[in-house]
C-alpha cells in the first residue's frame, strides 16, 4: 500500500504536536514537527546574536546549522548541531521570537527545502502552518486544527505552570492572540487553511477525540483512494 503524506495545520495551541505524533505512532510514520524546526532556527540565531531583519546572515546560518530528529520511544527528540534542544526551543521567549525569523523568506525557503526532502518519499506526517498549502500541496490527506485564542492560551498556561514556569493567564493568552496575528499576516507563507483539508474545532473535543476523527480520515483515503468528506 502506499505510503502517504499528511499534512496538519493550524494555529498554536491546537494540539498539532501531540496529534501529529500519536497519528505518526498509530500508522507507524515519521512524525517531522516542522514548528521545531522554526523554533530551532529562532534559538540558533538568538545563540549567535543574528538580528530577525538579518535575512542574509539569517540564510548563511540556516545553510550551516544541521537539524536533525531522533526517534525516542514514542516521540522525538530535536538536535541542533548535535546538541538536544528539545526543551530549549519550548521556552515562551522562543515561542515568542520564532514568529519573527520564521517571516524571512530565506529561512522559509531552507525549511521547506528541508521538509520536502525529509517528507517526499511519503509515510510522513507533518505539522505546521503551510503544510497543506506550500510545503506538500499535493499531500494525500489536510487536516486544519483551530480552536478559540481563549481555549489555546489556557492550554499553553496550564502546559508552562505544569512545567514548573511563572505564567499569567491573560497574558498568555494575548501572547497567542498576537502569534496568531503574527503567522496570519506575514508576507510569506502566511498561516491559512487548504480548500480541500479537512477542519476539526478541537476548543471542546479531547485529544483523543480530535486523533479519532482523524484516523478515520486517512483510513477512507487508504481505503477508497478517495477525498474524504470535509
Amino acid at each position: 500500500m502506499k505510503k502517504l503524506i499528511i499534512a496538519i495545520d493550524g494555529p498554536s495551541g491546537v494540539g498539532k504536536s501531540t496529534l501529529s505524533k500519536q497519528l505518526a505512532v498509530h500508522f507507524g510514520y515519521v512524525n517531522l514537527d516542522t514548528g521545531a524546526m522554526y523554533r530551532t532556527v529562532a534559538l540558533a540565531a538568538q545563540q549567535r546574536q543574528i538580528d530577525a531583519a538579518d535575512c542574509v546572515a539569517l540564510d548563511a546560518m540556516c545553510r550551516q546549522v544541521e537539524i536533525r530528529f531522533i526517534r525516542e520511544g514514542a516521540g522525538e527528540r530535536v538536535l541542533l548541531d548535535g546538541e538536544d534542544v528539545s526543551e530549549a526551543i519550548r521556552t515562551p521567549e522562543i515561542s515568542q521570537l520564532t514568529p519573527q525569523f520564521a517571516a524571512c523568506p530565506e529561512v522559509r525557503t531552507a525549511m521547506v527545502d528541508l521538509q520536502r526532502a525529509l517528507g517526499e518519499e511519503g509515510g510522513v506526517v507533518l505539522e505546521g502552518r503551510d503544510i497543506g498549502t506550500v510545503v506538500f500541496p499535493d499531500a494525500d490527506v489536510k487536516f486544519f486544527l483551530k480552536a478559540t485564542a481563549e481555549e489555546r492560551g489556557r492550554r499553553r498556561f496550564l502546559e508552562l505552570q505544569a512545567k514548573g514556569v511563572a505564567v499569567d493567564l491573560e497574558q498568555t493568552i494575548a501572547e497567542v492572540e498576537e502569534r496568531d496575528a503574527a503567522d496570519s499576516s506575514r508576507a510569506t507563507s502566511p498561516l491559512c487553511q487548504a480548500e480541500d483539508a479537512i477542519t476539526v474545532d478541537t476548543t471542546r473535543l479531547s485529544i483523543d477525540e480530535v486523533l479519532a476523527v482523524m484516523i478515520q480520515g486517512v483510513d477512507k483515503v487508504m481505503s477508497d483512494g478517495g477525498s474524504p468528506t470535509h
